[in-house]
């Protein structure tokens, strides 16, 4: 496994220790089922709005709840231990709920990284009120047209697998 990849407690530290030392740790969240050209560029934009990025992935159940059945494609292990290899990403946590509102509580980043396709009145209520409640900077990176999960899913099709 990738030291890369670390539980909800040890990036708590890591960011305290950042922030005592005058640095950002910039926080995104995610499925990140299967990894495309649009997560990548997502993931190096937000890195560069600080001196760390975070990411945490969501968990098996949550993704199903999100994505609906048949979803995620790839078991949360797996889909950390790939966005944890990208140059980008300095560490990857796994979390259970369906929204970051705890994690987001407990790591307290300094940054709060979201795609384009969200605007700050967009995202969801309690995370927006954590996110508020801990001073953390709300940023918006550019949405990347033309990329989605879904739809690789979808143009692979029944017998295309």
């Amino acid at each position: 496994m990738s030291p890369k990849i670390v539980d909800a407690k040890k990036l708590a530290e890591v960011a305290r220790e950042m922030k005592a030392r005058g640095q950002k740790l910039v926080f995104t969240n995610g499925c990140f089922d299967l990894l495309h050209a649009g997560h990548v560029r997502y993931l190096t934009a937000a890195r560069a709005l600080g001196d760390a990025l975070a990411v945490g992935i969501n968990g098996d159940e949550s993704v199903s709840s999100l994505k609906g059945a048949g979803r995620p494609i790839n078991k949360q292990d797996d889909r950390a231990e790939v966005v944890a290899a990208l140059e980008s990403v300095d560490y990857v946590t796994v979390f259970p709920e369906v929204r970051t509102t705890n994690l987001l509580r407990l790591v307290r980043p300094q940054v709060y990284a979201k795609g384009g396709d969200y605007t700050p009145e967009t995202l969801n209520a309690e995370e927006k009120g954590v996110l508020d409640d801990i001073g953390a900077e709300i940023q918006i990176v550019p949405f990347q047209p033309g990329y989605s999960t879904t739809t690789l899913i979808n143009r692979l099709g029944p017998g295309k697998q």
